[in-house]
């Protein structure tokens, strides 16, 4: 198993942020503003759902790979950090996946 985390994706991804759009992806999505970044996540969401349904494994990882770079890439265009993401998943795990649907609609 790899030690590469989302909190060094994230690293990353921020690291890139200020460089010159002309010679970093990153930095040239980020300077195309959050729908920029949307689109793409979407994008890559889609072809990561079509790879899993026909059973297409290493398309499916590849594909995956793409979607996590894409949502950090957002969520730094958005403004909002990993860590407040990571946090309102190990809040949402302490009760069933059930239990914390049901209380989000009556919320």
């Amino acid at each position: 198993m790899t030690a590469y985390t989302l909190a060094d994706l994230a690293a990353l991804v921020a690291s890139r942020a200020g460089t010159d759009p002309a010679t970093s992806y990153t930095a040239k999505l980020l300077s195309e503003g959050p729908a920029k970044a949307a689109k793409k996540l979407g994008e890559e969401a889609v072809e990561a759902a079509i790879a899993a349904v026909q059973g297409d494994k290493t398309g499916l990882r590849n594909e995956a790979a793409d979607v996590l770079y894409h949502l950090i890439v957002l969520l730094r265009a958005g403004g909002v950090e990993l860590d407040a993401v990571m946090a309102e998943l190990e809040r949402r795990t302490a009760q069933s996946g059930i239990a914390e649907k049901a209380a989000r609609r009556h919320a």
